[in-house]
């Protein structure tokens, strides 16, 4: 019983140790195996880009309405001011006309206004001629009748109507500067405030005009159309872009790059492509972290002048330098990473592969930076582990 004992014992550790070690025929040429290699270790990401004008001004609609006319197509070399299309809205210029109209009004109306206070200024001058050319009669008479009033040559009636006549018109001047003074300082308020008026009307209907002007689109600056298809009767909201124009003044490569990148890419990276043969050293300009289907973007420019085949829509290969190159263990990119997030690999000895729990750091287009884990010059799979990553070991035919 004791012999019988030991035997079950003995099966049942051999069967649990068999569970543990569970083994998968595979064929070696089914499978990639790179060999870890040490050498330098190239920080760089490679991303596709597509060239795009340095700067781009978008062409939009100030007035929404339908397309009446097209006077330029797609592609065509404009220059600044060059007539685009004609939008149509008749009710938005019914609705300046009137404004227009309205506002034409008030502005004669303001105008009466000014010219009935330049008229009420001249009759109160002429109204102050008048006394004072009054006063200075009755002011001879009564110098005169006091003199003769002291040699008793008039009466006194006389000299007191005389006396009468001088102080009301000396009362009439007094009263009369005193409100010229008053209507000046009005009328100066009041000149002031229509000035401001019509100044402020004027405005309105250059702005009127420019809005009715505004439905011919025109070219804002010199280049060359594109996005531009626009079709009589189309219909079109304010603002609404209607096309771009490329300003000719160089190019610029608006690149993807992959997520895992995010957090290492920032503005003033350098960067390189080729074209034609030859290459061309970028910098990064512009970062866009939003991520959208595992990419984000970024700007790229060329330091010094752009190549002169350039054209918009060519698409080139950039050369993202992240870091300056180092040392390091290496071992080639494969499908492997997917299974297993570069936490462990299959290592290949003696036959067999066994698993081996690795660390890797940086990636680039070709290698990833072996941290530990790993020796130089061991083979490891590095081709899909879909099919036996549930197995510790894996017998190579």
């Amino acid at each position: 019983m004791l012999s019988g004992i030991l035997v079950f014992l003995g099966l049942v550790a051999y069967g649990y140790s068999l569970s543990l070690h569970k083994v998968y025929q595979a064929d070696l040429d089914k499978m990639s195996v790179s060999k870890v290699i040490y050498g330098d270790f190239e920080d760089v990401a490679l991303c596709n880009a597509s060239v795009v004008p340095l700067t781009s001004v978008i062409v939009s609609s100030p007035e929404g309405g339908t397309v009446a006319e097209i006077f330029t197509e797609n592609g065509a070399s404009v220059v600044k001011g060059t007539p685009l299309l004609r939008i149509a809205n008749p009710n938005a210029l019914s609705n300046y006309t009137s404004s227009e109209t309205s506002i034409t009004e008030q502005i004669n109306q303001l105008r009466k206004v000014r010219l009935d206070l330049e008229q009420n200024q001249r009759v109160m001058s002429q109204d102050l001629m008048v006394i004072e050319n009054s006063l200075r009669t009755a002011s001879r008479k009564y110098r005169t009748d006091s003199l003769l009033f002291a040699k008793s040559v008039i009466t006194r009636e006389e000299f007191v109507a005389s006396s009468q006549d001088y102080e009301y018109f000396l009362g009439r001047k007094d009263i009369l500067k005193q409100a010229i003074k008053q209507e000046n300082q009005s009328r100066v308020m009041q000149l002031r405030q229509i000035d401001e008026s019509v100044t402020r009307m004027n405005e309105s209907l250059q702005t009127i005009r420019q809005n009715i002007e505004n439905m011919t689109i025109k070219a804002p600056v010199a280049g060359r159309l594109s996005s531009y298809d626009p079709v009589i009767g189309k219909s079109y909201a304010v603002n609404e872009m209607l096309g771009k124009i490329d300003v000719m003044q160089g190019y610029k490569l608006q690149a993807v790059v992959d997520e895992y990148y995010v957090n290492r890419v920032k503005e003033g990276q350098k960067a390189s492509c080729e074209f034609n043969g030859q290459t061309y050293a970028l910098t990064v300009r512009k970062v866009i972290p939003e991520v959208t289907a595992g990419q984000f973007q970024i700007e790229l420019v060329f330091d010094g002048k752009s190549p002169d085949e350039l054209r918009r829509g060519l698409s080139l290969q950039v050369k993202l330098t992240l870091s300056n190159n180092s040392k390091s263990l290496l071992l080639a990119q494969g499908q492997f990473f997917q299974s297993t997030g570069g936490t462990w690999v299959f290592v290949i000895k003696d036959g067999k592969a066994t698993k081996r729990n690795v660390k890797v750091g940086r990636k680039n287009f070709k290698y990833y930076e072996v941290i530990d884990g790993l020796q130089k010059d061991e083979e490891v799979i590095t081709s899909s582990y879909d099919q036996f990553s549930q197995y510790d070991i894996i017998q190579i035919k």
